[in-house]
């Protein structure tokens, strides 16, 4: 089947998510054969994943029902295409209500769109959940180049810029002439490059955060008060446990070969979902080991990690964003410093905070991240 809007033409193939039998036993194999390492002492986050943590998700791992994955996923009409050469899987959701918003909802790192299962029918059936029929949305949520099914990754500098572009360009090729777009970590970070390009009937970014930081200017901190301190500190706490950020950006290639010879690798080197155990996330072990296994099973987290490196490496010189742009901040997640982020984004029309949730909001609490979805493209 293929699909134009204006000059974009592209070749859309139904797609079943279905891993092989064998790779499954191969996976339950490998579980029964972990080799753990010698517990840190204290067994705590404090040195990274604990090894208690990993006994006990390796035994849940061990019963844990794929299949079931697959059927939810598989409950959703499914494509691949190619866009410029690369492979992109995605899901592509119409409401049944007419006029409904066309919106992209781009995942997190170390997530996929399993990200956003519990979103979807919410967002195309609101009356169904909750909300009026004009809260409609058609959804779409492609698996980045590189993750998931979206492999494998085709040539170098993969930025969140690129990635921007050609989730545009899949926009376009499904009809669509105006879009918004939606994200938390990475996906966030495309949402605003989306808001940098602000393409033609660009209908806005909404992200649950906006990476500024102090740049050092004078008089720049001087409205700061308590909770602009406390985003500060937590930010540096963040930056103080992610270290994976630092060796993806710099040996993306090194971890990602252990990554791909060992499942309790990949789940270990997942600690973000459970917010670097700082105790607040509310992501189930369920979700975590879905994620662990999509990776897995496509042997994507080596092209997933070489995303920092690209960024680190890209010379990109940092740039205002005028598209239109809303943030919604979670309590126990990074907390984007309004000011700052006014500074570096010129046409931010929505802010809301909300007291329960983290970096994962789209899995710890999916309704109020679709509440603040259908006010904000209202």
């Amino acid at each position: 089947m293929t699909t134009t809007a204006g000059r974009t033409s592209i070749e859309l193939r139904p797609f079943t998510a279905v891993a092989a039998q064998a790779d499954l036993e191969d996976l339950q194999q490998r579980l029964e054969r972990t080799r753990f390492a010698p517990a840190a002492p204290g067994d705590s986050w404090d040195y990274g994943t604990p090894e208690s943590y990993l006994r006990d998700m390796v035994e849940r791992w061990k019963g844990f029902d794929w299949r079931a994955v697959e059927a939810r996923l598989n409950a959703y009409p499914q494509f691949t295409t190619e866009i410029d050469g690369q492979p992109l899987h995605f899901l592509h959701v119409r409401s049944p209500n007419p006029g409904a918003t066309p919106l992209l909802l781009a995942h997190t790192y170390p997530g996929s769109v399993l990200d956003f299962l519990d979103m979807i029918d919410p967002l195309v059936d609101p009356v169904a959940h909750g909300g009026r029929a004009e809260d409609a949305f058609d959804v779409v949520v492609p698996s980045m180049p590189g993750f998931g099914f979206s492999t494998p990754l085709v040539g170098e500098g993969w930025t969140m810029a690129r990635v921007a572009r050609t989730y545009d360009a899949l926009m376009r090729g499904l009809g669509y002439a105006s879009y918004g777009i939606h994200g938390s970590d990475g996906g966030a970070m495309v949402g605003r490059e989306l808001a940098v390009l602000d393409p033609e009937g660009f209908r806005g970014a909404h992200v649950l955060h906006l990476f500024s930081f102090p740049s050092g200017a004078p008089g720049e901190m001087d409205d700061f008060g308590p909770a602009e301190y406390a985003a500060l500190a937590h930010a540096q706490w963040f930056q103080s446990v992610g270290a994976y950020n630092t060796m993806n950006a710099s040996r993306p290639q090194t971890v990602a070969a252990g990554l791909a010879d060992s499942p309790v690798a990949t789940l270990a080197y997942s600690e973000l979902f459970e917010s670097f155990g700082n105790g607040t996330s509310l992501v189930s072990p369920e979700q975590v080991l879905a994620q662990a296994t999509l990776y897995w099973l496509t042997n994507t987290y080596a092209t997933a990690a070489r995303y920092h490196y690209a960024e680190q490496h890209s010379g990109a010189e940092p740039v205002v964003s005028t598209g239109r742009i809303g943030v919604a901040v979670f309590k126990d997640d990074f907390q984007t410093i309004r000011s700052l982020a006014e500074r570096d984004n010129a046409r931010i029309e929505h802010w809301s905070t909300f007291p329960r949730g983290g970096h994962f909001a789209a899995m710890e609490v999916p309704q109020d991240v679709v509440a603040d979805l259908r006010v904000f493209f209202a």
